[in-house]
């Protein structure tokens, strides 16, 4: 009993064992399944692969020298606009070295960006940077950019750098399409460098390639220098005009005064001076008590206001000084030189010796009308207020009834009294008129200069002259004289210099006034000279 006993255990023993196995093979086998049915979803996703920017971008902070260089290349080459935090942010904690290391990598990135930017300027000097900062790895960018360039000056730019960084390079193939395509563009900017390749074909032992990229060099900067002989008389010519329009604003004036009344007015530059410093007033006025956006219409405003001063100022010398030495020439210029050295010092106490004005923001830049003469707009402003202030003072001398009386006045004095003109409200009139424009002048001058109290006595010899040379009285010659005087010192001042300059124009228009003492113009009345 006791063996069937046992024997029944060790069956029931087994049995549990068998069970268990079973259940285990079972619960493991629905554990192979369901990794088969999802493993592959249950798995992590294995670790992405670093592209090569991200791999340089590592490697930059490395301790050997040659890995980072490597680094950098590859930057250079694949990296974007994209690419510039990482770099700042590696820059921030890096040691010196890396630091220089990175920033002119940095500068060729933010460049070649700038290359897609809206603004042409901005394009622009993008272009001229990537060409200063001399790696080649921007030549086919620059090369990409001027392809769909639409801007003509931009392009210029593009292709110029692109021709630069090509020179400096290896390739002797792509150093002559450079030297030829610097010449077609004549690039003032690549005359050291294509001297330089002129020295090096000349000297003794040079290779055959070398002589003949010489040669081709020397005919480019021939073609470049000849272009440099034309735009610089361009550009003398275009400076010529704006100083004969600042001028002919400023002798209008005075040939109106000295046309009607016979007075020498030394004082006149002054009141020139007047109108500019009425300019700086407004423009503080502005900065004081207007919001920052308004500032640019502070210009606008100080037009009527610096004629408006300079007008009362005339009128004010006129009624108390003037008008008492009437027919006394000599007289009267002492006296208005006097007041001009008390205005001067006025200014010279209450303003100081220099007072800036800032131009208004809509007169900044300029226009590119060939390569090497670049017009500002300041300058451009001026001879067109020229323009617009000749055909007023036309309008108002021949084409309204003062004008007429102004006229009747200048020719015959004692006849206009006797027909019932008030003379001597014409005289007050038109000297505040002619002081007036003065006015406008000193507001003009403020766009290509600071103001100082000497501004009117650069001016004034010149405008004497101008009156002079064209005939007292007579727009006409004004105009004609003030081109001429404002030219010939441009074209002089170069190579004599200011003062020589000036000296020799003085010594011209004496000789011709032994000539021609009346003048281009002469006065046309009963009692003008034959």
């Amino acid at each position: 009993m006791k063996n069937n006993h046992v024997t029944r255990l060790s069956y029931s023993g087994a049995a549990a064992i068998v069970t268990r196995l079973s259940l285990g093979v079972l619960w493991l086998a629905g554990a192979v399944w369901l990794v088969a049915a999802h493993g592959h979803a249950a798995s992590p996703p294995p670790p992405p692969s670093l592209s090569p920017l991200e791999q340089a971008l590592s490697h930059i902070t490395s301790e050997d020298e040659a890995v980072r260089e490597a680094a950098l290349r590859v930057v250079l080459e694949q990296g974007d606009s994209s690419a510039i935090p990482r770099l700042e942010d590696i820059r921030a904690t890096a040691d010196r070295p890396i630091r220089l290391a990175i920033k002119p990598v940095m500068d060729l990135l933010k460049n070649r960006a700038k290359l897609e930017s809206p603004e042409a300027d901005v394009r622009r000097s993008a272009a001229t940077d990537l060409g200063m900062l001399g790696r080649p790895v921007a030549i086919p960018w620059l090369e990409q950019a001027a392809a769909k360039e639409s801007s003509k000056w931009v392009r210029y730019t593009m292709q110029e750098s692109a021709a630069l960084l090509k020179l400096a390079g290896d390739d002797q193939a792509a150093k002559l399409v450079a030297v030829n395509t610097l010449g077609e563009l004549a690039s003032q900017n690549a005359v050291p460098a294509l001297q330089e390749i002129v020295n090096v074909g000349t000297a003794e032992g040079a290779s055959e390639p070398q002589q003949f990229l010489a040669k081709a060099a020397r005919a480019s900067i021939e073609r470049i220098e000849t272009w440099a002989v034309w735009s610089a008389a361009m550009e003398t010519l275009v400076r010529g005009v704006r100083l004969s329009s600042i001028l002919l604003i400023m002798s209008v004036g005075l040939a109106i005064i000295f046309g009607l009344m016979g007075v020498i007015n030394m004082a006149h530059g002054e009141l020139m001076m007047v109108g500019a410093y009425a300019t700086f007033m407004t423009q503080e006025a502005f900065r004081a008590f207007l919001p920052a956006t308004m500032f640019d219409y502070y210009f606008a405003v100080a037009m009527p206001m610096a004629f408006l001063v300079a007008a009362g100022c005339g009128m004010l010398l006129e009624v108390t000084v003037i008008r008492f030495l009437y027919g006394r020439p000599l007289e009267t210029m002492l006296a208005t030189w006097g007041i001009s050295l008390v205005l001067m010092q006025a200014a010279r106490v209450y303003f100081g010796d220099l007072t800036a004005v800032t131009a208004p923001a809509w007169l900044s830049g300029g226009l590119q009308v060939m390569v090497g003469v670049y017009l500002p707009n300041n300058r451009l402003f001026i001879i067109l207020l020229s323009v617009i202030c000749v055909l007023t003072i036309y309008s108002i001398l021949f084409r309204s009834g003062l004008g007429l009386r102004v006229r009747a006045v200048t020719q015959n004095r004692k006849m206009s009294a006797c027909l019932g003109i008030p003379t001597r409200k014409v005289d007050a009139y038109t000297f505040a008129f002619g002081s007036g424009l003065a006015g406008i002048a000193g507001w003009a001058l403020t766009l290509i200069g600071n103001v100082d109290p000497g501004l009117g006595q650069n001016y004034i010899v010149d405008s004497f002259m101008v009156v002079v040379t064209g005939g007292v009285g007579k727009l006409a010659g004004t105009i004609v004289a003030s081109l001429g005087i404002g030219g010939l010192n441009k074209l002089l001042e170069p190579s004599l210099g200011a003062v020589y300059g000036k000296v020799c124009i003085l010594v011209l228009v004496i000789l011709f006034l032994q000539w021609r003492p009346s003048g281009l113009f002469a006065i046309k009345g009963r009692h003008a000279e034959s």
